[in-house]
């Protein structure tokens, strides 16, 4: 497969750590025709251009998962060091459910085998074990998998592609949609790399900036690109026949859903596709809206879903301190600050503008305070994370954006100082669990400290209890001793 020289850059896992700010799209005639992927520095305008398909409805963080998810990728050194189980439910449950230890056991192409460990990949992941199996078996095997953003999950498609594809063939075998110009990107980069020793297999992006004569019909056998483009290629262009499509990769299902659009697009490429076309889609979470798309793109699946992990919170001492207001809830944060020693700290807001006020207040009084927030472009947050694990920062001041997936050993206390809440003002249980859980990760004990400021955030507080069926105690002086020990 051939690579350009920003493949390169792929991060040793699964995703790129390095920043993909610079990269843009250019056509460049290959002997066949089409266009291929080339990088361009100097050349800002097809990148806004491409940028614009993906561009929010408003500022706020609606686009969020999106954003979170690419800034996942960025910032992941390695796999994550996952505790939960996986729970596989079968279409056939007569049919013998195996994992693998070792990607030997896989009978990969020996190109493809070489490209895995490449990758730094030694054993596969929880994941992969258990999915890969599954989506090498023929007759080729549907596939629902929840697996977040560090696990191991792209590199097991990708790998799936690359398996099921004939490099004899010069058309298009298989099909991934990912829901924005940037995770396209990333996704395209793991196969660039996986597929490196592969030379015969090639790819090429469907994406808004990478525009092909009409009448070319793709040659290249993997196709990565976002829906609406996607599916102007397959239908209104006719580049790719969709009747010859092997596999069908949708990536990022609940970002997917979260997107304006996505939805219909992803439905109305899968429709044209064969009956006999392998169907996977991923996505970090499995809500009722998630379930619901899948079950009409995906026809008799296998499912893998992660057991939900709110026995974190045996691992985690959860109090509230009561405020009247946030200059007091700051007063208090400071002297929690100047009761007990902390390694490291998040702290939670609900809007930028609190978090921007208490990220100033706490640097005027002498914190090393970092800001992470909606409106930073995504390398930008990547680069504050970095900083902030490394230990350059002692406290991360942030909104939801920084809530899901971001792992640093050293945190030891997560604040709320506002209590995560839905549009309609309703506790929500999903963020609160997600934030506290930035702490006792890796197997530690955590502190979690929630700022009640009114009787509302008393009742959600309150609410949120009850979800969990989890105490969370009154912070008190005679406390102080015990989480001195969890927080140092």
């Amino acid at each position: 497969m051939a690579t350009e020289s920003w493949a390169e850059a792929v991060d040793e896992q699964e995703a790129a750590a390095e920043s993909i700010g610079g990269l843009t799209l250019k056509e460049k005639p290959e002997e066949n025709g089409t266009a291929a992927l080339a990088t361009d520095s100097s050349s800002a305008a097809a990148k806004s251009e491409v940028q614009g398909e993906n561009k929010p409805a408003d500022e706020d963080d609606k686009d969020d998962k999106a954003a979170q998810s690419l800034l996942n990728k960025l910032i992941r050194n390695n796999l994550v060091s996952n505790t939960n189980q996986v729970e596989v439910l079968q279409k056939d449950p007569n049919s013998p459910l195996y994992s693998v230890k070792s990607f030997e056991e896989l009978r990969l192409k020996p190109q493809l085998l070489q490209g895995v460990y490449g990758m730094g990949f030694n054993r596969p992941s929880k994941i992969q074990e258990t999915a890969l199996p599954m989506m090498l078996a023929e007759p080729p095997q549907n596939l629902i998998a929840q697996s977040q953003s560090g696990t191991g999950k792209t590199a097991a498609f990708v790998l799936a592609m690359l398996s099921h594809v004939d490099p004899n063939n010069r058309f298009p075998q298989c099909l991934c949609v990912s829901p924005t110009y940037e995770l396209a990107l990333q996704t395209g980069k793991v196969i660039e790399q996986m597929g490196k020793h592969y030379n015969e297999v090639k790819l090429v992006y469907a994406i808004r900036g990478n525009k092909l004569p009409r009448g070319t019909m793709l040659q290249e056998q993997i196709v990565i690109g976002t829906p609406g483009t996607m599916l102007d290629w397959c239908g209104k262009f006719k580049f790719i026949d969709p009747k010859k499509i092997k596999v069908f990769v949708l990536d990022e299902a609940d970002v997917m859903i979260a997107t304006q659009g996505h939805q219909d697009q992803s439905i109305r490429i899968q429709r044209m596709l064969p009956k006999n076309c392998q169907m996977l889609l991923f996505s970090a979470t499995f809500e009722e809206t998630v379930w619901n798309f899948a079950q009409r793109i995906v026809p008799e699946p296998n499912i893998i879903k992660l057991k939900r992990e709110e026995e974190t919170l045996d691992t985690i001492k959860q109090y509230y301190v009561l405020c009247n207001c946030r200059e007091e809830k700051f007063h208090a944060l400071c002297n929690i600050y100047g009761a007990i020693t902390i390694a490291q700290a998040m702290v939670f807001c609900h809007t930028r503008k609190t978090a921007g006020w208490l990220a100033g207040e706490l640097s005027r009084e002498g914190h090393q305070v970092a800001l992470l927030s909606g409106e930073m472009q995504v390398e930008q947050r990547a680069a504050v994370i970095d900083r902030f694990r490394e230990g350059k920062e002692k406290v991360l001041v942030t909104t939801n954006v920084c809530a899901r997936g971001i792992d640093v050993e050293q945190v030891s206390v997560v604040i709320n100082f506002d209590l995560p809440v839905d549009k309609d003002g309703n506790p929500d249980n999903e963020t609160y669990l997600h934030r506290i859980g930035r702490t006792g990760r890796f197997g530690k004990r955590g502190l979690a400290i929630n700022m009640v400021d009114s009787k509302m955030s008393m009742n959600i507080l309150n609410r949120i209890q009850e979800h969990f069926s989890k105490k969370i105690e009154k912070l008190n002086t005679d406390d102080l001793d015990e989480i001195e020990k969890i927080s140092s």
